[in-house]
């Protein structure tokens, strides 16, 4: 079915996401000159929008709203966590041990969003 399609694109697109993620941060820690390739700089982004996209026809056609579901609900926040503690890690971090820790951190909150979309059960925030 066209959802099984979507699914499968967007577990694809997951598994890329955190693989380049991890390598991404080993290669900034290593000073790759890699960091100024094209590749570095454009694929993580077309990863992550086929990712959005995909969560997006998935949640349209399962009829959900993404507010109103509670697991729904914590995953989406788990993900700008997620993006935020990136976001440290890659760029914002003004040292290694800051970076490091961003970057334990992001990995943690994937592996919790991962166990959220799993379950479909709120575990944290809306669990009540």
């Amino acid at each position: 079915t066209s959802y099984d399609i979507a699914k499968f694109i967007h577990v694809t697109a997951i598994s890329l996401s955190i693989t380049g993620f991890i390598f991404r941060f080993i290669l900034y820690y290593r000073g790759s000159g890699f960091r100024q390739a094209f590749w570095y700089k454009r694929l993580p982004h077309v990863i992550d929008t086929v990712l959005l996209l995909s969560a997006v026809v998935m949640v349209y056609q399962l009829g959900s709203n993404p507010f109103s579901t509670p697991w729904l609900a914590e995953k989406l926040l788990g993900l700008v966590v997620y993006i935020l503690l990136g976001m440290i890690a890659l760029r914002w971090g003004k040292n290694w041990p800051v970076k490091t820790l961003a970057a334990f951190l992001a990995t943690l909150v994937f592996a919790f969003i991962i166990y959220v979309a799993h379950y479909k059960e709120p575990f944290l925030l809306f669990s009540y």
